[in-house]
């Protein structure tokens, strides 16, 4: 019998890993510019956490979580989304009361029981960044201009940043009413999702990809043209703070997001090279989430993106990688004395931080030096019974055909010499 890998998930291998460790450089470097810190939290958490964080009507926990019950009946679920996990961190851990203002980021692997497509698997990559305890809009500026640096880092072209309100709980529960009374209109000419969402999560129908839901509610009310005086204030504040960072953005009143704690600000960065799944990031401010999971009333503000879809972008558009290292240096063996001298110094090299490599098929010369063109070496040298009596060896750069001449008991000054040549 032959395994394969589980439908909606896909090995990463040599040399596309390679992309994913330079992505994942990038994403950390411009995390810490920001001053954000690393968590890492379970890949399972109890499924309650999902299902009144992110809402029991969401498509992610209605239809999508991976759930399953433990040997001591508990109900757990692979991590749909890393927000909620972090709050609950959040709160367990008491981080609030170490500063006034938490920042963290994550770089880790989600899972959803939805249909693969480009970009989006069962089990997919997230990295995203939450500021947790401040209500200010400027917090949920720095946080866009956070993302939007990382995109602009990779040299990506043409993202776009869509920003709008999704009110509060004072201003949304009448705008939905409203919302409502206008979807009643055109029922009969939603799609069916759209029409169980009447109820459920109207302000969803807004974000439809369907193309004829979004001709029939073309003229639907905006939740931005019915905020209440803070929510309007603080929107107002977003757009400004963006502005002095020298973020460009549009603001967009379908913006609304798929999860249930959201409040205010809601922003989406999209690509158009990613066709009709067209999403890069989104996040917004879920100052209601924390009290949902059981503590106090806390603000906060973050985001989430795909590293799949990074990459497919960056692919599209040609994005220059850096190439996969070879090895510093090929030590090709002329017989058994160099098989054994090769052993040894190949240990010793690495441990004084030098990449190397030798021959472990008895090989002959001329295979042993295709092998090491194969693989890349910066430097190849043949040793055997001759170069140990002599004490020296010559060290080829093979890009070059340059050599050089080195005692073999200082072979790692000689390699260091040369490697370190620009």
């Amino acid at each position: 019998m032959k395994f394969k890998s589980i439908k909606g998930t896909r090995d990463i291998l040599p040399p596309e890993s390679r992309q994913w460790q330079y992505a994942e450089q990038i994403i950390r470097s411009r995390m810490a510019l920001f001053n954000y810190r690393e968590i890492r939290t379970p890949v399972f958490e109890e499924t309650a956490l999902f299902a009144r964080g992110i809402g029991e009507l969401t498509d992610i926990v209605s239809k999508e979580m991976y759930t399953f019950t433990d040997r001591s009946d508990t109900s757990l679920t692979l991590k749909p989304e890393m927000t909620a996990s972090v709050i609950r961190a959040y709160l367990q851990h008491n981080l609030g009361e170490q500063q006034p203002l938490t920042r963290l980021f994550y770089i880790a692997p989600m899972f959803r029981q939805e249909r693969p497509q480009a970009g989006r698997l069962r089990q997919f990559h997230q990295f995203g960044a939450e500021a947790i305890g401040g209500r200010s809009a400027a917090i949920d500026a720095d946080v866009i201009a956070l993302a939007t640096e990382i995109y602009r880092s990779f040299g990506i072209l043409n993202p776009a940043l869509r920003i709008n309100s999704v009110g509060c709980h004072l201003c949304r529960p009448a705008y939905k009413k409203l919302l409502r009374e206008f979807l009643e209109q055109v029922r009969d000419g939603l799609s069916p999702e759209s029409q169980r969402r009447i109820e459920l999560n109207p302000l969803r129908i807004l974000d439809s990809k369907d193309d004829n839901d979004n001709r029939l509610t073309a003229s639907a009310p905006l939740i931005k043209d019915h905020l209440c005086t803070e929510c309007r204030e603080h929107f107002a504040e977003l757009q400004e703070s963006l502005a002095l960072a020298q973020v460009p953005f549009l603001v967009d009143g379908r913006i609304v997001r798929g999860l249930d704690y959201y409040t205010r600000t809601a922003f989406e960065i999209t690509s158009s090279d990613l066709g009709s799944q067209d999403a890069l990031a989104g996040g917004g401010r879920y100052d209601l989430l924390a009290e949902e999971l059981g503590g106090k009333p806390t603000p906060a503000v973050g985001f989430a993106a795909g590293i799949e879809r990074l990459l497919m972008v960056l692919n599209q558009q040609k994005h220059d990688f850096p190439e996969e290292p070879g090895p510093s240096v090929f030590i090709a063996c002329a017989d058994a004395d160099g098989r054994r001298f090769a052993a040894r110094a190949v240990m010793e090299l690495r441990r004084s931080g030098i990449s190397a490599e030798t021959d472990y098929f008895s090989r002959s010369l001329k295979a042993q030096m295709r092998e090491a063109d194969r693989q890349q070496a910066v430097v190849a040298t043949v040793i055997g019974a001759t170069e140990i009596a002599d004490n020296r060896c010559t060290l080829k750069v093979m890009k070059t055909g340059e050599t050089r001449q080195t005692a073999l008991d200082s072979l790692a000054g000689g390699l260091k010499l040369i490697l370190s040549r620009p």
